[in-house]
């Protein structure tokens, strides 16, 4: 654990060491990469339930009368259709349409909200968010006081059932449950929300609380196969679902539609946006670049940074991410490519070792749940 020195720590790093945790710097964080090994926490998310530490993520509360108008100008998707206790993925933008961040977006009360940033991006993004407030609005970064725990996989749910009174069943995808009592750890977050692919559940709570909760959760699941897990695991496992990641698929000079998340992006709606404009040239007059699946189907995986070229040789782009599956046993990867060679079936190679091997455009994502 020496890495740790001079390194942030989450309010669980104490308890990597018990369970095994190889801890390495990711962004700053002593984060652990695995407990046992990344193909079987991965195999255990997607058949039972896995444990996650993200409490490195950024938490900050906006609050007053002005709240929903700030936020909705804030950020790329329509924050006025959200109903209290739902959540909300959206994106914030610069002018020009590139990429601040990527963002949950949480509807506490009528006038209060929780924004969970990526953590690499929590000092920029609150900067970015103090810059432009309007009106009557307050901001509190409340990251150091936050925990985040998510259980993920098919049987999360039935883990967390066995710690609360609450009928799981009834919180819907992008809905969540306030002050909710797990076993003694109070006032508990519960959002059906999660990074994996899977079904499961972010938990938000007090950073004194969070080692009692993990260890309460992996008790609870000790009979359903429940295991800590890692960042390597998470990483492999939100590829396969192509769910982005902010410095890979999402950066200053990508813009949410390359990215493949214009989902959340809505030019239609009431109020003008940081972005907006840029965003709707883009729409008009059709993206130049494009994410797309790749399959590599000669000998190698891709990876972050890896050059793709055309079937005659021209440089069309760049692979975002890439792995060898778990799921699927195949050499998969997202590229940020030329729109003109984005259609699934079209043939590519990747400079892999220096050598350009064999790959086509496949339907993403990779897998689906069930």
């Amino acid at each position: 654990m020496e890495i740790a020195a001079a390194l942030k720590q989450t309010p669980l790093f104490e308890v990597y060491g018990k369970y095994g945790g190889k801890v390495i710097d990711f962004g700053g964080w002593a984060l652990p990469v695995q407990f046992s090994s990344i193909l079987d926490e991965h195999e255990v998310v997607r058949t039972k339930a896995g444990l996650f530490d993200v409490s490195h993520m950024g938490e900050v509360l906006v609050e007053g009368k002005e709240a929903e108008s700030y936020i909705n100008y804030l950020c790329t998707n329509d924050v006025t259709k959200l109903s209290i206790n739902q959540a909300q993925y959206t994106a914030m933008c610069y002018p020009d349409g590139g990429t601040v961040d990527d963002l949950l977006v949480y509807k506490l009360d009528q006038e209060k909200y929780l924004l969970v940033i990526n953590a690499s991006n929590i000092e920029k993004d609150y900067e970015w968010m103090k810059q432009h407030v309007k009106g009557d609005v307050t901001l509190k970064n409340i990251s150091n006081e936050v925990a985040q725990i998510a259980i993920q996989g098919p049987k999360a749910e039935g883990v967390l059932q066995k710690l609360t009174e609450i009928d799981l069943s009834e919180i819907g995808s992008f809905k969540f449950v306030q002050h909710v009592n797990l076993d003694g750890i109070t006032d508990v977050l519960v959002s059906r929300t999660g990074y994996t692919g899977e079904d499961g559940f972010e938990l938000y709570l007090s950073a004194s609380q969070a080692e009692a909760l993990w260890e309460k959760l992996l008790e609870a699941g000790t009979n359903d196969g429940l295991k800590p897990c890692g960042l390597g695991a998470r990483d492999t496992l939100r590829l396969e679902a192509r769910l982005a990641l902010y410095g890979q698929e999402l950066l200053p000079d990508i813009s949410p539609l390359e990215a493949g998340i214009g989902f959340a992006v809505k030019t239609n709606k009431a109020n003008d946006f940081i972005g907006k404009y840029a965003l709707l040239a883009e729409k008009e007059t059709g993206l130049k670049r494009k994410l797309v699946g790749i399959e590599v189907t000669g000998r190698g995986i891709p990876r972050h940074g890896y050059k793709v070229v055309s079937e005659d040789g021209e440089a069309i782009g760049v692979v975002t991410s890439g792995t060898q599956s778990p799921s699927l046993k195949k050499s998969i990867g997202l590229a940020l490519i030329a729109a003109q060679h984005a259609e699934v079936g079209t043939p590519l190679k990747v400079e892999i070792r220096n050598k350009l091997i064999e790959a086509v455009v496949v339907k993403a994502p990779f897998y689906k749940k069930g």
